[in-house]
């Protein structure tokens, strides 16, 4: 009975040429006898249907039904392709040399790169508004000053490591039913660097670097936000050998504030007002982040949850001087408890007004757009 190639690779028939690439791809990379050794004749399977199914003409007796491997022998017909799984993997994952599935880097050196580096900074909102210079402390590698980041004693020099002979890597071959397949691996003794230094510098250990605590003052650009960064390039970690350093940023945080609740550029607070300044109006200066005043005009008739607008009184906008709106919401207060003379005085302006307790409906004069209005959109999706 023929073998289902299809199904082995989990295709259908009509698959194309890509399809039927991308799944044995898939499949070699599981069942490796590398990554899986007990899949080894699963593996095999595989890559003989693949071999069968990516060849036209055997592509053909499969889709006529027959098997162009059958009496080949072997599990499948394995070595009816010989050599030729050696450059399938070549093909699919990068090949070294000798038919093996590896491939060298080469040695990256003992000088190299450092990390970037972070640390936090917390502002109260007035900082963050008007810019400030803030001193932080800082924890990070720095360029030894014994060795100056050679990593090595006196006048000793690195050698080539002996391990690796200066590759950086160790290329391990094993034989299996593959033939020879090599296996590449960092080198222990130099950690990939390819040489290694006999007589290291006391003070960093031949790293080239040591932790150290410093001090630094960071400019603050005003109208800076919460979690924005602030870069200093060459700050952060010094790299292994001496390498250059990674940059240090600085994430801002800035704290609650008692009377301003920021949403970007704006500034939003609450006023409280008495029933009779809504009723005839005032004015209140409000002081706003940047030591100025905001005056807020509260309108004769001004009702509950009126929200005043003062322009150019927020925050300012990053590097562009411009600064936001100051948004004042009103909170006007009914007292609880009123004197006989208030009484008086609140009987005297009920009597010369003419409101009065009603039911509002919504054909009401005020129906269409007050609380009934906001009750039946409330209750709308329910």
């Amino acid at each position: 009975m023929a073998r289902d190639y299809y199904g082995i690779l989990g295709i259908s028939r009509g698959a194309t040429d890509q399809e039927i690439k991308r799944a044995y791809r898939k499949l070699a990379r599981e069942l490796h006898p590398d990554v899986n050794p007990g899949e080894e004749e699963r593996f095999k399977e595989v890559t003989t249907a693949y071999e069968v199914l990516s060849d036209p003409d055997k592509r053909r007796i499969v889709d006529a039904g027959g098997d162009p491997l059958a009496g080949a022998g072997g599990a499948g017909g394995f070595g009816d392709f010989g050599g030729g799984l050696g450059d399938i993997f070549n093909q699919f994952f990068g090949g070294g040399g000798g038919g093996g599935f590896g491939g060298g880097r080469g040695p990256r050196g003992r000088v190299r790169p450092g990390e970037p580096a972070l640390v936090g900074l917390s502002l109260t909102l007035e900082e963050a508004a008007a810019g400030a210079n803030k001193e932080i402390t800082v924890d990070t590698a720095i360029l030894c000053d014994s060795c100056q980041g050679s990593g090595t004693r006196d006048n000793s020099k690195p050698v080539t490591c002996p391990t690796c002979q200066g590759q950086g890597e160790i290329q391990t071959v094993q034989r299996s039913f593959l033939g020879q397949v090599m296996s590449v691996r960092e080198c222990p003794e130099c950690r990939g660097a390819g040489e290694v230094i006999p007589d290291p510098c006391i003070k960093c250990g031949g790293d080239g670097r040591v932790r150290s605590r410093r001090t630094m003052t960071v400019k603050i650009p005003a109208g800076v936000e919460d979690g924005m960064r602030v870069r200093l390039s060459g700050q952060g970690e010094v790299g292994p050998g001496g390498g250059p350093a990674g940059d240090l940023y600085v994430e801002i945080s800035v704290a609650e504030d008692e009377v301003f609740v920021r949403d970007r550029d704006d500034l939003h607070c609450t006023l409280r007002v008495p029933m009779v300044d809504a009723a005839l109006g005032t004015e209140l200066e409000v002081p706003s982040v940047l030591d100025t005043v905001a005056t807020v005009v509260i309108e004769p008739g001004t009702q509950p949850g009126t929200v005043v607008k003062v322009k150019g009184h927020g925050m300012p906008h990053l590097n562009t001087g411009m600064r936001g709106d100051l948004l004042a919401h009103l909170d006007v207060v009914v007292p609880e408890r009123v004197t006989g003379a208030q009484r008086d005085l609140l009987d005297q302006l009920r009597a010369a007004g003419d409101d009065q307790v009603e039911l509002v409906t919504a054909s009401s004069k005020s129906g269409s757009g007050g609380l009934f209005s906001k009750l039946r959109n409330a209750f709308a999706g329910r």
